[in-house]
């Protein structure tokens, strides 16, 4: 009843684990794109949840066939799913082409792949919860020093890997239950799992493995010969089971790990761990995960690899020895002797066991000690090695082969057990250092986040723009300088730039209406993402959607104007909340059509209660052709000069923009008028030319 009861409770306990692990990627499988095969992936981690609310892409991308792209895909999605954005915010393509140009310029300033991919999980988002976030991560960011020297050593940090072990041949795990068996197998797969029936099993396996670890409690108080361990719950702690999983992950990662190190101390920040303590083991242990720094471990391992080499230098050693005695020494044999030794079938063996015994016992002995010498060995392996030479006497000597085998199982059984006990303890040691590693590392790319986010404040001369509640607040923008420009950033003139409801844009050709429009959408983006932005001072309403149309290239087909109004039909419908930025809409028809077509669309847009600038050289046309008072703002050119316009980029407020025809006309007409020829009332100079530029001039 008892085994029965028992292995109920082990099955209640199994399904509770398998429903909660059901539960867990059902949880996963509800962010957007986290299909079934990604959660399980994700579930590996252990701890996927806390990764994904903190954005951690290195901790993600650690999870089995999962990238950092992917891993920051993932952060993002997860971060839209937990603040209930609906990603609907770029609605168009080229506001999504701003955001991505936004981004681009942050991730230049990126030392590392990890922080040009945590990157991506930051997007603009018309969440205040969202915005408020970033903005409490980027404020502090902004008070980063990005010292060269931080910068530096940033350049040696990544996200710490996962080498794999290699199987280790010398242990091995053993058992008598098939279902332990199958687990054994896939918990620890670097070590082979041996079935046994009895305690004769596992001594014969004791006599091929330098460690036996038996799983099944029924072993315990087993006495055989060898190195055997019977620890039931070993599946439960592999590290100390594989001590070369842990010897790996710090060998393999020793440059990222010293490299953070260096990251910390250039940046005064206080370590996850003991700087020292990480360094000392660090310097225990190779690349290939062998432990450094014991001579009792070198001396064995030295004398396992030379055995053979010392055994066959000692066998010449003593035939050396035995040849000069021989030459050294005159033998005689008499005759009757001689026979006798005939008679018995003698060989030259039994003349040296007579005549030569003291010197062929001499010759074994300085074979024997020098195997001892050469291999270093302690007293009790001399034993081993007296066995190497000895029998009859022979000429030449011979070593006993399989006592020179014996001598090198021996010494490699006693350093594998050496090697694995010093593996147990370095390993015991750098436990305690795993965690706090994983957050040095971290710490130290997040780090490349934020240094990132103050470079490029730095930069651009970003603040922190203050969002404005009220239905009619739009934007204002002082000294905004847009960094997307080609042109040296310092050579950026300064725009000033409010807007509240609808408006029309008018200014001349190459004035920088585009440009405006341009800085007005980056604003925006950054700062709904909760960063700062290019400017002295921004302030703006939260936008639920940002829509921004470029301009056409030339008159649409007449299906591609029915599929373009159709856009701003859908445009006019639904939350009014939006800013709204268009590029010289009347290009896509008609002049006369096109500042009907314009005007209806503010006056619906304006209903709403909406922020838009439309770009427009028809500003007058659409003003008078709507039913509401549409704000008409100008980008001033103040004159030509050597043939280039000379603009006032920041736009004038309720002041309809010259073009760049009337300009020219002006100039004209100013230079007739100067020559003497002529006069502004019209007064002809007798070639007609000061009344036709007076005349024409007139017309604007």
């Amino acid at each position: 009843m008892g085994t029965e009861g028992g292995a109920a409770s082990e099955s209640e306990t199994e399904a509770e684990r398998t429903d909660e692990s059901s539960d867990a990627n059902r949880e996963l499988t509800d962010i957007k794109g986290v299909g079934e095969k990604t959660a399980e992936s994700l579930a590996a981690l252990g701890d996927a949840r806390e990764a994904l609310e903190t954005g951690d892409v290195a901790r993600l991308a650690r999870a089995p066939g999962i990238t950092e792209g992917r891993a920051a895909a993932i952060a993002r999605a997860a971060v839209r799913d937990r603040h209930g954005d609906d990603g609907s915010f770029l609605a168009t393509d080229r506001a999504r082409e701003i955001y991505r140009d936004a981004l681009a310029l942050l991730q230049s300033r990126t030392r590392t792949d990890y922080a040009a991919k945590r990157l991506e999980t930051l997007f603009p988002t018309a969440s205040a919860d969202r915005i408020e976030e970033v903005r409490e991560f980027a404020a502090g960011a902004m008070e980063r020093d990005p010292d060269p020297a931080v910068l530096g050593a940033l350049d040696g940090v990544s996200p710490l890997d996962s080498p794999s072990v290699g199987r280790v041949r010398e242990r091995c795990l053993a058992t008598a239950d098939a279902e332990v068996y199958a687990e054994a197998k896939q918990a620890i797969p670097e070590l082979s799992v041996e079935v046994v029936e009895d305690n004769r099993d596992v001594a014969e396996l004791a006599r091929s493995y330098s460690t036996v670890v038996v799983l099944d409690e029924e072993f315990a108080g087993l006495d055989v010969e060898g190195d055997v361990q019977v620890v039931p719950d070993a599946l439960e702690r592999p590290g100390e089971v594989v001590p070369e999983r842990l010897l790996a992950f710090f060998a393999g990662n020793r440059e990222r790990l010293l490299a953070a190190l260096d990251v910390h101390e250039a940046a005064g920040m206080e370590p996850a761990c003991d700087p020292e303590a990480l360094r000392d083991a660090l310097s225990r242990v190779d690349d290939d995960g062998t432990v450094l720094g014991d001579d009792e471990l070198d001396r064995l391992a030295a004398a396992a690899d030379d055995v053979d080499a010392a055994a066959s230098t000692a066998e010449s050693a003593a035939n050396d020895h035995l040849r000069d005695a021989i030459r050294e020494r005159d033998v005689t044999i008499e005759g009757t002797d001689f026979l006798s030794l005939v008679e018995q079938g003698a060989r030259v063996d039994s003349l040296l066991s007579r005549e030569l015994s003291d010197d062929y016992d001499e010759a074994l002995t300085t074979a024997r000690e020098h195997v001892v010498d050469t291999l270093d060995l302690k007293p009790e392996e001399a034993d081993l090695a007296e066995r190497t030479f000895g029998g009859e006497p022979t000429f030449p000597v011979e070593r006993n082969g399989e006592a020179v085998s014996r001598l090198r199982t021996e010494l490699v059984a006693a350093r594998d057990r050496r090697a694995a006990r010093l593996k147990s303890e370095l390993a015991a040691d750098l436990l305690d250092l795993r965690e706090p590693v994983e957050d040095l590392v971290r710490d130290a790319l997040e780090l490349d986040v934020e240094l990132a986010i103050s470079r490029f404040a730095r930069d651009f001369d970003c603040v922190l723009p203050e969002f404005l509640d009220g239905d009619d607040a739009g934007f204002t923008i002082e000294g905004g300088r847009s960094p997307l420009l080609d042109v040296d950033f310092d050579e950026v003139d300064p725009v000033d730039y409010s807007v509240s409801g609808v408006t029309l844009l008018s200014g001349v050709n190459s004035g920088g209406k585009t440009s405006t429009l341009d800085l007005v959408g980056l604003v925006v983006v950054l700062a709904q993402m909760g960063l700062p932005v290019p400017a002295e001072r921004v302030e703006l309403r939260r936008f639920e959607e940002l829509h921004y149309y470029a301009k056409s290239q030339g008159t649409l087909d007449a299906g591609a104007f029915e599929a373009t109004l159709r856009d701003f039909a859908a445009l006019t419908e639904g939350a009014g909340n939006r800013l709204v930025l268009v590029d010289e809409l009347e290009s896509i028809t008609e002049p006369g059509a096109s500042a009907k077509i314009i005007a209806g669309i503010l006056e619906e847009l304006d209903g709403q209660g909406a922020t838009a600038v439309f770009v427009s050289h028809l500003a007058g046309g659409i003003r008078e052709a709507a039913d509401v008072d549409v704000a008409v703002d100008g980008i001033e050119a103040v004159g030509l000069e050597d043939g280039e316009l000379q603009v006032n980029r920041s736009p004038v407020k309720d002041h309809l923009a010259r073009s760049t025809p009337e300009l020219i006309v002006e100039k004209l007409a100013g230079e007739s008028n100067g020559s003497g020829g002529g006069s502004k009332s019209g007064a002809d100079d007798g070639d007609g030319r000061v009344g036709f530029y007076d005349r024409l001039l007139g017309k604007f």
